[in-house]
């Protein structure tokens, strides 16, 4: 066998059967994906309610009368305002060290803070995902919502939400895709994802080549199967159309 097949090999052992180390990657990665489901969850709910919100004042401040109900619209418009611009003008890690050292401080619970702190941010895209959804229905969709007899929240409900998840589907899963890559910063505040189980082994080892390499064809594998799935229901989804 030559010898750079024997070393090879030897680093495989040494990394990942010696002491089961590749448990730290297995491990790791049921942490990305439990990071990374729960996040998408609550970036969802997040993104939809400010979305409606933003839409909402785009779309009939300019008819709504002067009174309470227009100064309560414009105060809940500006409060997502300035939730986008700080969620999406600062960095996913700076987000985290804060959630984790200041507003969390007193919880250890590393998982949770990730979650918490990765669903905020992915509902800060999420909320512009969909509000550009909304805004792309035909304003004759509301008009036949309002026939119907429907208020503005059934019209929302029934008519505008549906359409607008389906135009806005594709981009949602890619935004799952780039959520999952994020987490891998989740490392900072103590959270054994699979980013920190490959620096673990390399601690052990003081070997990096094999376990960062196995770390980024993890990741690699996962962005490519769920590009595969987004493929898939683009092509459902344009099909399902005609």
């Amino acid at each position: 066998m030559p010898e750079w097949l024997n070393y090879l090999k030897d680093q495989f052992v040494l990394n990942f059967i010696d002491d089961n180390r590749w448990k730290y990657l297995l491990n790791g990665l049921g942490v990305t994906l439990e990071i990374t489901f729960f996040a998408v969850i609550i970036g969802i709910a997040i993104g939809i309610v400010v979305a409606i919100i933003r839409s909402t004042y785009d779309k009939t401040i300019d008819s709504v009368r002067p009174g309470l109900s227009r100064i309560f619209l414009s105060v809940l418009n500006a409060i997502c305002r300035v939730y986008l611009t700080v969620i999406r003008g600062t960095p996913v890690v700076v987000q985290l060290l804060i959630t984790y050292f200041l507003i969390f401080v007193s919880s250890s619970n590393g998982v949770f803070v990730a979650i918490i702190t990765f669903g905020i941010n992915s509902g800060a895209y999420v909320a512009e995902i969909f509000r550009s959804g909304i805004m792309s229905i035909d304003a004759g969709q509301t008009e036949a919502g309002r026939s119907l007899g429907f208020n503005y929240v059934q019209t929302m409900r029934y008519i505008i939400i549906p359409q607008a998840f389906k135009n806005v589907l594709p981009a949602l899963a890619n935004e799952f895709i780039v959520l999952l890559k994020e987490t891998s910063v989740a490392g900072y505040v103590a959270v054994q994802d699979l980013a920190k189980g490959g620096y673990i082994i390399l601690g052990r080892t003081y070997s990096p080549f094999m376990p960062l390499i196995a770390v980024a064809l993890i990741y690699l594998i996962l962005v490519l199967f769920f590009t595969w799935l987004v493929g898939k229901l683009e092509r459902r989804l344009r099909s399902s159309d005609h």
